[in-house]
């Protein structure tokens, strides 16, 4: 493998804090690392081998920025999906494949495919305007959906009655019944060009609900055996439809019923998976080099006990990040602190993440609300 050698060129779609974190292990490898990203101060700028200035969903800088790698991976799935096809047909690998990016960029085709695949999901509707939400087939409450560009919270809308239908996107979208879960859960999977694949083990997940973003993760989770084995079933499912080369996180709804719905797809390192780098023998960023590489894959297995907090920026500040809290933090026991190097910092901005392993899963929690309280990102 080339990687070994330092001369493999691999190129990144995206500077933030994925890519960030995937150049960490990425040195492991004595891989070249280029990284494209409109940002110039991007968490990846100086981390890098090549940092590019220029946008990812144009054609041309796509294409000129992945003519000069061997192989090229994304960090955000909203990059210029033609460009990454040309490269492709002209030699280029680029993992995952432009073919799967460009159906997980629409959530539409994403619902689509699990339709066609026997993929339980909540059922749905597609609309082109919020016009058409007065003859939805679907009875409130109902979530919308944007087909594109939506992610972290964003392009989501709940529909209580036919009031909040003024205040809906008049754009084309997704319509879905509300689902009135009991856990979020979620589920990473990798697959390497062989075909070898490996489920990393479920994990619990709390959101945020002003901002909807993950807040609080745990792993391993303690529900039923075989609800967990289901969850894995359909993320393997999924990437062996997919025939997918790389990481493919899968979040899904555990139902009061004890039904698992799959929500939605991402192609790539996750929100989900950050605990790994401490709480599992390898983590999601090496996980997803192996699988690119077309290496054996990794050990999935929890080392221990790991619950992962998301740092997000405090409402009502904007401007240079200030960390209060983080000495305290990290005088408790098995605390790690991972700063994703921005800047600046605003309302529910992704700023870092802690993880808090221990033997005992309760006292990891215990840790984990201490350091939710602890810790605060402010300006």
């Amino acid at each position: 493998m080339k990687a070994f050698y330092g001369d493999l060129r691999v190129g990144v779609l995206g500077g933030g804090q994925l890519g960030r974190m995937l150049i960490q292990e990425a040195i492991n490898y004595n891989v070249s690392i280029s990284v494209l990203d409109p940002d110039p101060e991007a968490p990846c700028k100086n981390l890098c081998d090549k940092f590019v200035t220029d946008s990812l969903t144009d054609y041309e800088a796509v294409y000129n920025f992945g003519k000069k790698t061997d192989l090229l991976t994304i960090e955000i799935e909203k990059v210029n999906v033609e460009a990454l096809q040309k490269l492709e047909e002209e030699g280029v690998l680029v993992y995952p494949q432009p073919r799967i990016i460009r159906l997980i960029q629409d959530k539409g085709l994403q619902k689509e495919f699990f339709k066609q695949h026997g993929i339980p999901t909540a059922p749905f509707q597609l609309i082109g305007s919020k016009e058409i939400l007065k003859g939805a087939s679907l009875s409130y409450p109902f979530v919308q959906k944007l087909r594109r560009d939506g992610y972290d919270g964003r392009g989501v809308y709940k529909v209580r009655s036919a009031a909040d239908i003024a205040q809906a996107f008049d754009a084309p979208s997704i319509i879905e019944e509300w689902v009135d879960f009991e856990k979020e859960i979620a589920v990473i999977v990798a697959r390497n060009e062989n075909g070898d694949i490996k489920a990393f083990p479920c994990v619990e997940m709390e959101f945020n609900p002003d901002a909807n973003l993950v807040e609080f993760l745990i792993s391993p989770s303690t529900l039923p055996l075989e609800t967990q084995k289901r969850a894995e079933f359909l993320a393997i499912e999924i990437a062996n439809s997919l025939k997918i080369t790389g990481l493919l996180a899968v979040e899904m709804f555990l139902t009061k019923d004890n039904r698992v719905l799959v929500n939605e797809l991402a192609p790539r390192p996750h929100n989900s998976g950050h605990h790994t780098i401490e709480g599992n023998y390898v983590s999601q960023f090496e996980q997803h080099l192996r699988a690119i590489f077309n290496l054996p894959l990794g050990d999935i297995r929890p080392i221990t006990n790991a619950v992962m907090i998301n740092l997000l920026g405090e409402k009502g500040y904007d401007g240079p990040a200030l960390y209060e809290g983080l000495e305290e933090a990290m005088k408790l026991d098995g605390v790690y602190v991972h700063l994703y190097g921005k800047k600046f910092t605003k309302p529910f901005r992704k700023m870092g993440h802690v993880t808090i392993i221990d033997d005992v899963r309760e006292k990891a929690i215990e840790k984990a609300r201490l350091v939710q309280e602890i810790v605060k990102v402010k300006a």
